[in-house]
């Protein structure tokens, strides 16, 4: 599966379960171009991608949507192992 379609059925699936419509994006996207991202034809720039977690109501670092979206693809991980696999990253990056 391609990044920008793993990104739009992530994005679409947190939606729906917030029962949020496309519409309830108006105040930072249009409706069609919240359809394309759903449809994996655009990828949002990092402040959409702010934007679209404000909306959502996630924290943009976590952002939900690139942690499913990235789980999607990960061939059977757990969110458990996508989330000690990040961790290992980031304290590696963080060290002192």
């Amino acid at each position: 599966m391609k990044l920008k379609q793993a990104f739009g059925r992530a994005l679409k699936r947190i939606r729906t379960k917030k029962r949020l419509t496309q519409e309830d994006f108006s105040d930072v996207s249009s409706r069609t171009y919240l359809s394309t991202l759903e449809r994996g034809f655009k990828s949002p720039t990092i402040d959409k991608v702010d934007d679209l977690a404000k909306v959502l109501g996630v924290h943009p670092l976590t952002i939900t949507i690139l942690a499913d979206c990235y789980l999607e693809m990960s061939n059977g991980k757990t969110i458990n192992e996508l989330l000690r696999e990040i961790e290992s990253e980031l304290n590696s990056i963080y060290e002192r």
